[in-house]
C-alpha cells in the first residue's frame, strides 16, 4: 500500500512541475535584425540570449469533465505582462483538440482523448507582437503525450478453440496454447500485465498463468476415450497482473480425445452354428461371424482366421471391410456322403499393434458347420473320354464305354443316352444300361477325322426329380489305306515342235486323301497303252515326283496336235492303291529359247474356253430375247376392238349400238343370205375364215369362190325382184332354226350373232320383218322420206346426212 501511495505522489508532483514552461529571452538580436531595428527606431539593438522550454507535456486519457482541462502554460521572456505579446499554437489538433489563451499562454485540451487511438500529439508554439504580428522569438516544438489508464480488458483472437489429444496421454501433456491481447500500454503501469487461469475443466486440465499453455492433469487410465470423448475448458485472462480490479477476458476450448488401439476385438458369442447344402459352390458364403471392438476407425479393423478344427481345408474366412464381419465361405466341394459336419476354431485380432503390448489382443470362438444332403446328379468316372476307331470298322463295333454312378446314399440306377444335338447324323449310339458306345453308320476319316459327342447319364427316378449329367466323348477315326493317289493338279503340258530327244517337259506329283503313319510314298509308271510307239518317257524321281521326257526329236502340229499320256500312280501303304491319270501334251510352236508361241485352237479350248458362269449368262440372255420376241408376236396378233361409241355426236354409231336388227341388203360385209339357199357351198363357207359380223373385215381376206359368188348374186337379185320362192324360204328357215337351236344349247355362244338373233322374225310378228329381203315394197318404187331425221336434233345429224344423201344421189 505504501508503494502505491509513493507512486501516486510522484505522479502528482510531475504533473505540477510540467504544468508551466518558461521562455527566457535576452535583448540580443542578430546583425540583420539590429540593422532593421536601427533603421526603424534609429536606436541600436543588442543580441539577446535564446530562452528555453521543456519539450513535452503529459495528459491522462479518458478525461470525463465538462470543461476544458488545463494541461500547462507557455511563457516567453519577452512577455512583460503589458499585453503586447500574443501566443500562437499550431500542429496536430491545434485549435480543435488543443487551445491556448493568446494573452496568458495557458494550454487546455477540449475533449477526452484515447491513448489506444493516438498516444501523442506534435504541437508548435510561438510568441508574436500583438500589434505587428512580428515574431518575438523562433517557433518552438513540443509533444503532448497521453498517459494510459486500464480501460481495455484482455481479448482472445477466437471465441472458441478446438484441440485434440490422444487418449491415454500422460499427465502434463501439452494440449494447446491460448494467448490474449490487451490494448493498454504495456510500458506504463500494470494495465497490460496478463495472468491466465482456468475456470472450467477441472480436474482434467490446467493452464500456465504466464504462457497460456493448457496441459493434462490426470494420468492415462483417467483419459479414456471410450469413457468420455469430449471436454470443454474455459480459460480466463486478467490484467493488472491478476490484482483485484483488473479487467478479465475469457475463451472456450473444446478438447477431443482421439482414439488409440487400446481395446482388442471380442466375439459376441463363443459358439456359432451354420448349415449348408452339399451342392454349395466354391466361394459361396454360408454365414457371417460378428466381433465387436470399442475402438473406432482403423483401430477397429479386424482380421479373421481359422486356426483349428477339422474343416480348415474345406472352409475359408475373410473380413468384410464395410461391416468388419467374418465371412465364412466354402473352399472345396462338400460331400454329405463322406462328411456330414465340420468344427472350426475362429480367431479375430486387430491388424494394428495394441498400445499396451502386454494386453491380450486376440479373441477365439468355435463354429459348427452341418452339411445337408441333396439329390445329386450322376457322376462320371472321368471328366472326358477319348476313344479310337478305324474308319473301316463294321457297324455295331464298340468304340468304348462310359461309366457314371449316383453319389447319393440311395445309389439309384443310371441310364445312358447321347445328346443328339452333338450327333445329328446318329453315327453312334450308347447302350442305356452299361454305357457302351457303338457304331451305327460307317465311318470315313477323309470326311470327318474326329467325332465329338455328349453322353447323358440320368437317374432312374420320376421325371420331376430325375438328375442328369453330361460328359464329352471324343472319338478319333483312324486311317486305313482306302483311297488311291491321283495327280496333284491339272497339268498344262506342251512340247515344242523343235524339241530334242530326252528333253524334260513336265514334272508331276500326286496327292492322297489317306494319311499313313510313315508319310506318303508314291510310285509313277506309264500305262501299257502309253508304252506302245511311245513318244515320251517317264522317270520316277523317288521323291513322290516324276519327270516326263521326250523320246524323239521333233514334233509336227499338222500331223498330231496333242498326245495322251496315261500315268499309273501307286502308293506304298497296305493294301496298295493305284489309279491312272491322263496327261495331255500339246504340240506348240516355240521360239529358239523354248517359249511357247502358238498352239492349235482345239488344243487351247481347254484354257481359252468360256467359263461356266459366262455360258450361263449368255444362255439367260438368249432366253430373255426369245421371250420378248414371243410376247411381241402375241401382241401383234391380237386385234384391237373398235369401240362402238367413238364420240357422243356419232348418231349412226349409237343406232348401231342399240337398234341394229341386221345388216340388210346394204350391208355387203355381213352374212349373205343368198348363200344359205345353196347347201352345197356350206362346206366351203365353214372352211373359209370366220369373220366377226360386228366389226370391219380385214382387207387380207380372200374373195369368195366363184360358186359362192354366183349364189350370192342370185340371192341378191331374187331379193331385189320380189318375194323369194318357197324352196328358198324352206332352206333359210331350216338353217336359221338349226342355228337358233345350237346357240340356245351352247352356254358359251356369244350374243352378237345377228343372223341367229334378228334375221327371222316369224310369221306372227306384229312388227313384221325389218329386213329388206322380205319387204314387198323394196321394189315397188315407193320411196320413203328421211328428211324428218334432220329435225331430231344433233344426235341424228349423221343418220340424216346418210339417208338424205342417198336420196339425192338416187334422184340424180
Amino acid at each position: 500500500m505504501r508503494t502505491y501511495l509513493a507512486l501516486w505522489l510522484w505522479a502528482l508532483a510531475s504533473l505540477s512541475v510540467d504544468a508551466t514552461v518558461f521562455f527566457h529571452s535576452s535583448g540580443v538580436m542578430t546583425g540583420r535584425e539590429m540593422d532593421r531595428h536601427k533603421s526603424k527606431h534609429e536606436v541600436p539593438l543588442r543580441r539577446s540570449k535564446r530562452g528555453w522550454m521543456w519539450n513535452q507535456f503529459f495528459l491522462q486519457e479518458e478525461y470525463t469533465g465538462s470543461e476544458s482541462l488545463y494541461i500547462g502554460k507557455l511563457h516567453s521572456d519577452m512577455d512583460k505582462d503589458d499585453g503586447n505579446v500574443r501566443y500562437v499554437l499550431s500542429g496536430e489538433g491545434a485549435g480543435t483538440i488543443f487551445v491556448i489563451k493568446e494573452d496568458s499562454g495557458d494550454l487546455h485540451v477540449t475533449r477526452s482523448l484515447d491513448r489506444e487511438s493516438k498516444a501523442s500529439y506534435m504541437l508548435k508554439a510561438q510568441a508574436v507582437n500583438r500589434h505587428t504580428g512580428y515574431p518575438l522569438e523562433p517557433e518552438t516544438e513540443f509533444i503532448v503525450k497521453v498517459h494510459d489508464i486500464n480501460d481495455n480488458e484482455p481479448k482472445f483472437p477466437k471465441e472458441v478453440y478446438t484441440a485434440t489429444i490422444p487418449e491415454r496421454s500422460n499427465a502434463g501433456t501439452s494440449v494447446t496454447q491460448v494467448i490474449a491481447e490487451d490494448a493498454d500500454d504495456a510500458m506504463f503501469g500494470m494495465a497490460a500485465k496478463l495472468v491466465y487461469s482456468i475456470s472450467k475443466g477441472h480436474p482434467y486440465f490446467s493452464v500456465d498463468q504466464a504462457t497460456g499453455i493448457i496441459r493434462t492433469v490426470l494420468g492415462p487410465s483417467d483419459m479414456d476415450r471410450e469413457s468420455r470423448e469430449h471436454y470443454q475448458v474455459v480459460i480466463e485472462a486478467k490484467d493488472m497482473g491478476g490484482a483485484r480490479g483488473g479487467l478479465v477476458g475469457s475463451t472456450i476450448v473444446n478438447i477431443t480425445l482421439t482414439d488409440v488401439n487400446d481395446n482388442p476385438p471380442q466375439f459376441i458369442r463363443s459358439t456359432y452354428s451354420f448349415s449348408t447344402p452339399e451342392s454349395t459352390k466354391i466361394g459361396t458364403p454360408i454365414g457371417r461371424i460378428k466381433a465387436v471392438d470399442a475402438d473406432i476407425g482403423v483401430n477397429a479393423e479386424m482380421n479373421y482366421s481359422i486356426i483349428g478344427g477339422d474343416g480348415q481345408d474345406a472352409f475359408d474366412i475373410t473380413t468384410d471391410r464395410f461391416t468388419q464381419e467374418g465371412l465364412l465361405t466354402v473352399k472345396k466341394p462338400l460331400d454329405y456322403e463322406r462328411k456330414k459336419s465340420y468344427d472350426l476354431k475362429i480367431q479375430v485380432q486387430n491388424p494394428r499393434p495394441m498400445v499396451d503390448l502386454h494386453m491380450l489382443a486376440v479373441s477365439t470362438a468355435m463354429v459348427h458347420v452341418t452339411v445337408e444332403d441333396v439329390d445329386e446328379p450322376p457322376v462320371f468316372g472321368r471328366f472326358t473320354y477319348v476313344f479310337e476307331m478305324k474308319e473301316n470298322a463294321a457297324v455295331g463295333s464298340a468304340a468304348g464305354s462310359v461309366s457314371a454312378t449316383d453319389p447319393d446314399i440311395q445309389r439309384s440306377p443310371v441310364r445312358y443316352s447321347i445328346n443328339r444335338h452333338t450327333d445329328p447324323d446318329q453315327i453312334f449310339n450308347v447302350h442305356p444300361g452299361n454305357g457302351s458306345i457303338y457304331l451305327q453308320k460307317s465311318l470315313d476319316r477323309e470326311e470327318s477325322a474326329w467325332h465329338n459327342i455328349s453322353v447323358v447319364a440320368t437317374e432312374f427316378k420320376n421325371r420331376e426329380q430325375e438328375q442328369k449329367s453330361h460328359v464329352p466323348v471324343f472319338i478319333r477315326v483312324l486311317d486305313v489305306n482306302d483311297n488311291a493317289p491321283t495327280l496333284a493338279t491339272f497339268y498344262e503340258t506342251f512340247v515344242c515342235e523343235n524339241a530334242k530327244s530326252g528333253q524334260k517337259i513336265q514334272t508331276i506329283t500326286a496327292v492322297d486323301a489317306d494319311e499313313p503313319g510313315g508319310g506318303h510314298r508314291f510310285f509313277f509308271t506309264l500305262a501299257p497303252e502309253s508304252l506302245v510307239r511311245a513318244n515320251f518317257t517317264l522317270k520316277d524321281n523317288q521323291d513322290n515326283t516324276a519327270s516326263i521326257f521326250t523320246r524323239r526329236t521333233g514334233y509336227r502340229r499338222l500331223q498330231q496336235s496333242s498326245f495322251q499320256l496315261a500315268v499309273i500312280i501307286s502308293d506304298g501303304d497296305y493294301p496298295m492303291q493305284s489309279s491312272t491319270g491322263t496327261l495331255t501334251v500339246r504340240v506348240c510352236a516355240c521360239d529358239r529359247e523354248g517359249k511357247m508361241e502358238m498352239c492349235y485352237a482345239e488344243a487351247l479350248s481347254g484354257t481359252t474356253g468360256l467359263s461356266t458362269g459366262a455360258l450361263v449368262a449368255i444362255l439367260l440372255c438368249v432366253i430373255i430375247l426369245l421371250l420378248i420376241v414371243v410376247l411381241f408376236a402375241a401382241l401383234k396378233r391380237q386385234k384391237k376392238k373398235e369401240p362402238l361409241i367413238i364420240s357422243k355426236e356419232d348418231v349412226r354409231d349409237n343406232v348401231v349400238s342399240y337398234n341394229d336388227e341386221g345388216g340388210g341388203e346394204e350391208d355387203t360385209q355381213a352374212f349373205d343370205i343368198g348363200a344359205l339357199r345353196h347347201p352345197e357351198v356350206m362346206e366351203v363357207m365353214e372352211e373359209s375364215a370366220k369373220q366377226r359380223r360386228d366389226i370391219m373385215p380385214s382387207e387380207t381376206l380372200y374373195p369368195p369362190p366363184p360358186l359362192l359368188r354366183r349364189t350370192m348374186a342370185g340371192a341378191t337379185a331374187a331379193a331385189g325382184g320380189g318375194v323369194p320362192t318357197s324352196r328358198d324360204n324352206t332352206d333359210v328357215r331350216d338353217f336359221i332354226n338349226q342355228r337358233v337351236l345350237d346357240n340356245d344349247l351352247n352356254p358359251t355362244a356369244p350374243p352378237y350373232d345377228s343372223l341367229a338373233t334378228y334375221a327371222y322374225e316369224g310369221n306372227s310378228s306384229v312388227a313384221e320383218s325389218l329386213s329388206s329381203l322380205g319387204s314387198a315394197s323394196s321394189d315397188g318404187g315407193c320411196e320413203q322420206d328421211y328428211n324428218y331425221l334432220s329435225e331430231w336434233g344433233p344426235r341424228f345429224r349423221k343418220l340424216a346426212d346418210m339417208y338424205g344423201g342417198e336420196d339425192s344421189d338416187r334422184d340424180s
